[in-house]
């Protein structure tokens, strides 16, 4: 993955949160977990806080909460860059953020940061107990995780979204900011769903793979299930000179 990435446009569209289906299944004790491991260290720490001050920081406006990262499709780097842009948000507030892995096809997160995947979001879904007893506090700023849990099946879920948006004002009561990392929104609804309940949603692309049609769609059916989409982030931008000496311009 590159170190280099841009926020490409900043959206206006906002819609009314209109909770939708979500997805569900039987639970058991194991964890699906993405391979590879995302890689958040070859990130670049300046860009990644210029994006967390973009989406997050900005004056003058209402600035989210709780927003989605989501990937028009698979392999662009959207965990990465959700774990990222908290890790630097984190280092820039003196609130506590919160990193929710409601990825729950691919949980990775866990993974990302070092911490044991037990008790998580899918529990919380399933359980009443207080939403504190299944975050976890990640070593160093105030940076929090609510990890997927322990999951079923990557194939199919069904999440309660009275359920989901219940823990979410749990965890706005408790948190300043929320950054929720989701499935890719061309491949599955997830992100559709959260976005619903969320602030707003940065779309992730991939300067490699991800053809226009498919951002074209990804940007239409947030917008047309009435998400905020705050922007697009470009990865995997490749430069025709050493990078280097591109950072010396």
């Amino acid at each position: 993955m590159s170190k280099n990435y841009e926020l490409l446009q900043r959206a206006s569209v906002e819609g009314s949160a209109r909770p939708g289906p979500f997805a569900t299944s039987a639970r058991s004790r194991r964890t699906y977990e993405m391979r590879p491991v995302p890689d958040v260290r070859v990130l670049s720490r300046e860009e990644l806080i210029k994006l967390a001050q973009a989406v997050f920081l900005q004056p003058g406006e209402k600035s989210p909460k709780v927003v989605v990262f989501t990937g028009a499709e698979s392999a662009a780097g959207c965990s990465s860059i959700c774990v990222g842009a908290a890790q630097a948000l984190a280092a820039c507030v003196d609130e506590p953020v919160c990193l929710v892995d409601s990825n729950l096809r691919y949980a990775s997160l866990h993974l990302c940061l070092g911490i044991e995947n037990t008790k998580g979001l899918s529990e919380a879904l399933a359980e009443s107990a207080p939403i504190q007893e299944y975050v976890r506090k990640v070593p160093g700023d105030e940076l929090w995780l609510l990890t997927s849990g322990v999951v079923s099946s990557p194939q199919v879920w069904t999440m309660n979204s009275s359920r989901l948006a219940a823990r979410l004002n749990e965890l706005r009561q408790q948190f300043r900011f929320i950054l929720m990392d989701s499935p890719p929104v061309n491949v599955y609804s997830d992100a559709i769903s959260l976005g619903q309940l969320a602030d707003g949603v940065v779309l992730i692309v991939s300067a490699n793979s991800t053809r226009k049609e498919a951002g074209r769609k990804a940007k239409e059916s947030l917008e047309m299930a009435g998400s905020r989409l705050l922007g697009a982030v470009l990865n995997n931008r490749t430069y025709p000179i050493p990078q280097p000496i591109y950072d010396r311009l």
